[in-house]
């Protein structure tokens, strides 16, 4: 799935924010903690001098061998039991008012009392969970997270919309652009210095193409008068020559056969000029076309070349095939599909024309081998040894088609009948 500049800026944003997050959360959870044990152990240390002083004021206190109000119990121990640096270590302890144990911070030492006997200080303070710290911690940071996003969405959007209009811009330019269709827009300075230089190469690659399309126009044009005119008069002489009475019959046949290859030759030229100009966007006015009423004039049209293959033709109209089309572009279309199913048809064969509301099948019966999909369309193929075609007359009706943006035309082989199927 295709996205917007903007949405796959903000996408790979997105994720590569909540990386750093994740990290960021990592080292600031650990950084809390290690403060909070580091506070904790400090109140530690300094309650275990107070309790210490107090013992030495009043020996009673060497009596509290179990954790009470004061978190703190003392109990004697040996000498080779007397350690001198303070341990600090946390431990679960059982709390009444939530029912269930607790993390406390705990800290042992050890003292001399004033009787001279040793004596192991423990002191306790509970400390918050570290369960419920995650919990805290992650809410607050999806908390963050989301209203970051929101955030960047919408600065990082507006900044874009705004950023990115200029290339909008040329983009929307560059979409109606047509080959051959002036435009009178206005020059446009933009004041970020990448698309300044993207409209002037753009501007600069337009006017190169329109001057190549023009001189390849005026190429097209010169050759269709140059070799039409010559090859016209060279077959209008072959004519006289072969009405020449003197000819033997091997002479008469070889001319005949030069004024084919000529015609085959016109015939050749007219279909590629045909095709320079239609690629060349020549063709790009449009007007409403009634393909119905223009298949009904072809038929009439071609009723001697019908007649003399002796085809039977069938037009069923089941809907009406109308849109917005060149109607010369259209001519062509029709006349060439006709053509088509006519001229590669069997003596008496059929041909059948559907026009429905959306698509015109042409289907006519003829050699019962189907065609090759895969190459019917391209230019000079043929299949078989008909030297008379050019091999041009599907490339001409594919070109104008790829014209017309959502039109298609297919080949099929139904039941014996080669099937040209255009659908719009």
């Amino acid at each position: 799935m295709k996205v917007s500049l903007k949405y796959y800026t903000i996408k790979y944003m997105i994720v590569i924010l909540l990386l750093i997050i994740a990290v960021w959360a990592a080292l600031f959870y650990a950084y809390i903690l290690d403060e909070v044990y580091d506070n904790v152990d400090d109140g530690l240390k300094d309650r275990k001098i107070q309790i210490i002083k107090a013992v030495y004021h009043d020996p009673e206190l060497l009596n509290s061998t179990d954790f009470g109000f004061n978190e703190f119990k003392i109990k004697p121990i040996s000498e080779s039991g007397y350690k001198e640096k303070n341990r600090l270590y946390n431990k679960m302890f059982y709390m009444e008012y939530d029912d269930k144990d607790q993390p406390y911070r705990v800290l042992e030492t050890d003292f001399i009392d004033q009787f001279g006997k040793r004596q192991r200080l423990e002191i306790r303070t509970s400390t918050v969970e570290q369960d419920e710290l995650v919990y805290d911690l992650t809410t607050a940071l999806i908390v963050l997270y989301i209203l970051l996003v929101i955030s960047i969405l919408a600065v990082n959007g507006y900044m874009l919309n705004k950023a990115m209009r200029p290339f909008y811009t040329i983009l929307d330019k560059l979409k109606k652009y047509q080959f051959g269709v002036s435009s009178q827009e206005e020059h446009q300075s933009y004041s970020i210095k990448e698309f300044e230089e993207l409209n002037v190469e753009i501007v600069e690659m337009i006017e190169r193409n329109e001057l190549v399309f023009h001189q390849q126009k005026q190429f097209i044009e010169n050759a269709s008068h140059e070799l039409q005119t010559p090859l016209a008069i060279m077959i209008n002489k072959i004519d006289l020559v072969i009405q020449n009475e003197d000819l033997d019959k091997k002479n008469l046949n070889f001319i005949s056969e030069l004024k084919g290859d000529l015609r085959r030759m016109a015939g050749l030229n007219k279909s590629l000029l045909m095709l320079s100009k239609i690629e060349n966007s020549q063709f790009n006015k449009t007007s409403k076309v009634d393909f119905n009423e223009m298949i009904t004039e072809l038929v009439k049209s071609y009723d001697d070349f019908i007649e003399f293959k002796r085809i039977h033709v069938t037009i069923a109209e089941k809907g009406f095939f109308g849109a917005d089309f060149n109607p010369d572009l259209a001519g062509i279309l029709l006349s060439n599909l006709l053509k088509n199913a006519v001229k590669y048809n069997n003596q008496e064969g059929n041909v059948d024309i559907i026009i429905e509301d959306n698509r015109l099948i042409f289907k006519n019966s003829g050699s019962g081998i189907p065609l090759d999909k895969a190459q019917i369309f391209n230019r000079f193929y043929k299949q078989g040894a008909d030297h008379s075609s050019t091999g041009l007359g599907l490339s001409i009706i594919r070109t104008i088609i790829k014209q017309y943006p959502g039109w298609d035309i297919v080949y099929e082989f139904e039941e014996g009948m080669h099937c040209f199927i255009l659908s719009k």
